[in-house]
């Protein structure tokens, strides 16, 4: 007996991009977070890399989001980076962590530099014991490269990034 066909409503999701558009994307996107794997070791900051890969997927994968610009990438990693370790020299618990994030969204909405991978590099800066202001000039650099690499996949694609500096 043949199974009656059921009609799904049409999907409101945006159109699947272009090939070649993925395959950029996910190009620079490797290229990217394999630099930042260096960055790490030379650092010694390898817990940086999993918020910027969220980053970089903003970067790569919704270039024109208010959220993948330069302002919100480098300022809210660097603003949460300060709050995660400036929370930590008072305490490296998990009580501490979750109130890292959460006055790191507050600075970052103060600053107008709101980006939400960023939260999760404020609850790793306050787990750090050793290195914790290393760390937030890591994340600065690491923050910085995957601009570059942004500005790459823009040039490659011949779109615009950024929509704005500052």
């Amino acid at each position: 007996m043949p199974v009656p066909s059921r009609q799904f409503p049409a999907s409101q999701a945006p159109a699947r991009p272009a090939i070649s558009t993925v395959l950029v994307a996910t190009l620079t996107s490797v290229a990217a977070l394999s630099a930042l794997v260096g960055i790490g070791l030379l650092t010694g900051q390898l817990l940086m890399i999993p918020p910027m890969a969220a980053s970089m997927a903003l970067i790569a994968g919704a270039p024109t989001l208010p959220l993948s610009q330069p302002r919100h990438v480098i300022g809210g990693q660097v603003i949460s980076a300060a709050v995660g370790v400036g929370v930590g020299l008072i305490s490296h618990s998990l009580c501490a962590a979750a109130i890292a994030g959460g006055l790191a969204l507050g600075a970052m909405l103060l600053a107008r530099a709101s980006h939400s991978p960023a939260a999760a590099t404020a609850v790793i800066g306050v787990t750090l014991a050793d290195g914790q202001w290393a760390f937030v000039g890591a994340v600065a650099l690491a923050a910085a490269v995957l601009v570059v690499f942004g500005l790459l996949r823009s040039g490659l694609k011949r779109t615009k990034y950024p929509q704005y500096w500052w």
